[in-house]
């Protein structure tokens, strides 16, 4: 028999960037598969939409939900977001953060701008809501952040988007040692270059085919990218039957890079 701890039976999961693309799969997929209530959190007035339709389709599905706008990379707004959570539903359970941008530039175009906005977002944000999580998680909580499997690229181009995911491999580390005797599991997932607009607005049409080409099990994909759809499973896993699993970094990414 499974272990209703490790079930998503009665579960309320706040999700970073739940409104779409992974974010919004994830949503739907733990909604579907048990979860009692979906947080959906947003950055911008221009996902707004995309949030009420992920809020109507985790109803439609039987479970709770709301969108919550807010800019992580402000402390502040990280508490409120687990605040009015706990406020709501009278708990946290699970946290997963999929937010993110990407800068694409040779390191001598790289300006002061553009390193202090996507460390801001990449880094300072996961780590405070990682840090709200771990403050505001109930016992045997989950915690998974999405990373990038450029963590582990030798290629050009990509300083400071890497650069400012990499961080979140230790804080991973780091909040596994320190909540693991409150039974809860922290993990962090790296996906291959994904089909959604998030990887194609970078990209050149001589990268995006190099890219769509790069991994050793592309040729099986419609795209030769990672699909969204076999990332979402992969959270599924890790806030459910995997939580044996924490302190890591995985790759999921059909063998784009490795170490």
């Amino acid at each position: 028999m499974p272990d209703p701890v490790n079930s998503l039976k009665d579960k309320v999961v706040v999700i970073g960037g739940g409104a779409k693309n992974l974010g919004g799969l994830i949503s739907r997929d733990l909604a579907a598969n048990g979860a009692r209530a979906i947080v959906v959190h947003y950055n911008s007035d221009a996902t707004r939409a995309s949030a009420e339709d992920t809020v109507a389709a985790v109803k439609s599905i039987g479970a709770d939900a709301f969108a919550i706008q807010g800019d992580l990379t402000r402390v502040s707004e990280n508490k409120r977001l687990f605040s009015e959570t706990k406020n709501r539903f009278g708990k946290v359970d699970i946290a997963v953060n999929t937010t993110g941008m990407v800068i694409k530039k040779p390191i001598l175009e790289c300006t002061e701008e553009d390193y202090d906005k996507i460390f801001a977002i990449n880094s300072k944000a996961a780590f405070f809501f990682m840090q709200e999580a771990g403050r505001n998680l109930e016992e045997r909580g989950k915690i998974v952040t999405i990373v990038s499997s450029l963590l582990a690229a030798y290629t050009d181009s990509y300083a400071i988007y890497p650069g400012s995911k990499a961080p979140i491999e230790h804080f991973t580390r780091a909040a596994s040692k320190e909540w693991g005797s409150r039974g809860i599991s922290v993990n962090a997932i790296g996906p291959g270059p994904m089909e959604t607009p998030f990887f194609y607005g970078q990209e050149t049409r001589e990268s995006a085919i190099y890219n769509q080409n790069a991994a050793a099990l592309s040729r099986w994909t419609k795209t030769g990218l990672t699909d969204i759809a076999d990332i979402a499973p992969l959270v599924r896993f890790l806030v459910t039957d995997g939580w044996w699993i924490t302190g890591q970094c995985i790759f999921a990414n059909g063998g784009y890079t490795t170490r």
